[in-house]
């Protein structure tokens, strides 16, 4: 019988270890929440292939529609030969962004090939070359992806000079000490002292940073920010690779602000586990690249798109949407309970919008000190009992959780009571 550590050895011999990982296990199957490794043990799975799969593992319906999608074709390029669910589904998200004017959407396969070509977009539609990001945000591993990265080790170090022109602004958290008024103030010494305004392309921001520890962004930064485009001409990008898809208890995270952005980057859950991301946004600034400038052989992927389609199917049928808020409530519950007992370890901000839900390991209640070894231990603890759990944040010190939205309570309760055995003091 394949053992994990066998998998792990012939890892370790023939894959690159820039290549991180989370557990040392290899999985056989999954179905909706639960996961199998080679060797038949069973998780709970509370990551989702990092947010991926919204709609759990194997979903019949986006099975279902893949295999009538592969029987037809694999594969054309788009840019060769097109096909309908390429432009099925641009249609069904432009009238579903919450983005005003006509829009238009373009597709390629990564989270980090959305957010280089929003960046692309941006660029060609102002003629200017400036991005702003914030600090604690993740964009992506690609040379551009990661300098809008607001976070060195490990996406940066040792990986050579960043590209020109990006500037990080301190995102606004309790646990950093910054606020709105301190990023605003932040951003407009970089327009004093660095960049003027209109040499800045694009801010990009994501609603609810994933990595930097799923802090979402306050209202009146989303405002200020938005004032602060409208008046220099720059586009607004709204980072939706993590936050997108339903795990904040709106279809898009933007939906809870009463302002929009120019532009919007999704990925991860949006094909349910086919790798598919796109960039939707403002027809004139979306049509500004000339023709050849978007694009790429496997970008829009005709398996990825019949995916993307079930996927919106599933949202609607399902109810997906008030489902996130039914578990987000659910783990917030049990997490505040957790957080006031003192035989196991002291946590701390129990957060998040919808079922997108955080908290920070701490070394005592009083000082709130980040305590990144104990949230490692408690990772390790949570896959030896069976529960496949993800850390984050920009000191090491959060848990997330991205259990599958159609995951049955009966699961998420089982998972949480794996969660606080790990949490043993």
């Amino acid at each position: 019988m394949t053992t994990n550590a066998d998998l792990l050895s012939r890892r370790q011999v023939a894959v690159v270890r820039g290549v991180g990982h989370t557990t040392p296990l290899s999985a056989s199957r999954a179905r909706n929440a639960e996961l199998w490794d080679v060797e038949g043990k069973r998780y709970v799975d509370f990551a989702g292939g990092i947010a991926v799969v919204n709609t759990g593992h194997c979903h019949p319906k986006i099975i279902a529609a893949v295999q009538e999608q592969m029987i037809r074709f694999t594969h054309t390029c788009f840019q060769v030969v097109m096909y309908e669910p390429y432009i099925a589904l641009a249609e069904r998200l432009n009238a579903m962004a919450p983005i005003p004017g006509p829009l238009k959407s373009v597709f390629f396969t990564t989270g980090a090939e959305a957010t280089e070509n929003a960046v692309k977009i941006a660029r060609a539609a102002t003629g200017r070359t400036g991005v702003i990001a914030f600090t604690g945000g993740f964009h992506g591993r690609t040379i551009m992806a990661s300098a809008l990265t607001g976070k060195v080790v490990p996406y940066k170090k040792g990986l050579g000079p960043a590209m020109p022109e990006v500037w990080h602004v301190p995102f606004p958290t309790v646990q950093n000490g910054v606020s709105p008024e301190d990023a605003l103030k932040y951003l407009d010494f970089i327009f004093k002292a660095d960049a003027d305004p209109s040499r800045i392309a694009a801010i990009i921001i994501e609603p609810v940073q994933g990595e930097g520890g799923f802090h979402q962004v306050p209202s009146v930064l989303m405002r200020a920010l938005r004032r602060v485009c409208d008046e220099h001409g720059i586009v607004l990008i709204a980072d939706e690779v993590q936050t997108g898809f339903g795990r904040t208890g709106k279809m898009f995270a933007m939906e809870h602000y009463d302002v929009g952005p120019d532009l919007i980057c999704v990925a991860k859950s949006l094909a349910g586990g086919f790798p598919l991301s796109g960039v939707i946004g403002k027809a004139p600034i979306m049509d500004a690249a000339d023709p050849g400038g978007l694009g790429g052989t496997y970008a829009g992927n005709p398996l990825a798109c019949a995916a993307a389609l079930a996927v919106l199917d599933v949202f609607e049928e399902e109810r997906l949407l008030d489902r996130a808020e039914v578990i987000g409530q659910r783990l917030r519950t049990r997490l505040e309970r957790v957080q006031g007992r003192n035989d196991l370890l002291p946590i701390a901000d129990v957060r998040g919008p919808g079922a997108m839900v955080a908290f920070d390991i701490v070394k005592d209640s009083v000082s709130g000190e980040p305590d990144a070894a104990a949230t490692k231990r408690v990772v390790q603890r949570a896959y030896e009992s069976g529960l496949i759990l993800l850390s984050c944040g920009t000191n090491a010190n959060t848990i997330r959780i991205l259990v599958p939205l159609t995951a049955e309570d009966a699961i998420v309760d089982e998972g949480l009571e794996i969660l606080e055995q790990a949490l043993a003091a």
